[in-house]
């Protein structure tokens, strides 16, 4: 799995060797000293052009500085293709998407997770992701989500960071059955701004959910 903090390891060592000074190589890259300290701490990554240009200060190659950071073979791919400005990137393990999260973009981030979006995924995978994603890419994924195993632990760390679309899709998928209705009490303790009552109301009326969920409301 990448690790941002084996990069900045290797990142120190590259100055070091060059006999540069945190400022100095700041300077080179049109950076503040607290940003190269940062990356040198594994506290940040670089963006894909501040990546390029640490690799023409230290003549390496982007793959070099890569690999420093310990990647999978599929999150490698995915890096590389997004140095080299690859409008097709794609992946093909759900964890590598995971793994490197934090360091991309949104957009990119987005489009990794197209695929996936067309296949069953299991939900706890999709709280790994759900903070970094834009909400249309979260509400795609949950459409085709497995939801076996979930419990109410897992569904409540996933509820602060979800739209009121991602929670009526999930609340979509208690009317369907996919999910046990009992879950309702967890999306009604976030239920801001969400008309959770009266869709729950209108369904014990259709026959779509039990009395009990009137006693949630």
């Amino acid at each position: 799995m990448f690790s941002i903090e084996k990069f900045g390891v290797y990142l120190s060592r590259l100055r070091k060797a060059a006999d540069m000074t945190q400022s100095e190589l700041a300077d080179r890259l049109n950076l503040t000293r607290q940003a190269v300290s940062r990356y040198e701490r594994g506290e940040s990554f670089p963006d894909v052009s501040v990546l390029v240009k640490i690799a023409e200060v230290f003549s390496v190659s982007t793959d070099e500085l890569i690999n420093a950071g310990g990647p999978t073979a599929g999150e490698s791919a995915i890096l590389e293709n997004v140095v080299n400005g690859g409008e097709n990137v794609v992946a093909a393990e759900f964890s590598d998407i995971a793994g490197l999260a934090p360091i991309l973009k949104p957009s990119i981030l987005d489009r990794l997770s197209k695929n996936f979006s067309k296949k069953g995924i299991d939900i706890s995978e999709i709280i790994k992701l759900a903070e970094y994603l834009n909400d249309e890419s979260v509400v795609s994924l949950l459409a085709n989500a497995e939801f076996d195993g979930i419990d109410y632990g897992i569904l409540e760390k996933f509820m602060p960071i979800l739209s009121a679309q991602s929670k009526l899709s999930i609340f979509e998928n208690i009317l369907n059955g996919e999910m046990d209705w009992h879950f309702l009490r967890v999306l009604m303790k976030y239920n801001d701004g969400f008309l959770l009552d009266s869709w729950v109301e209108a369904a014990v009326i259709e026959g779509a959910l039990p009395e009990e969920c009137l006693k949630m409301l």
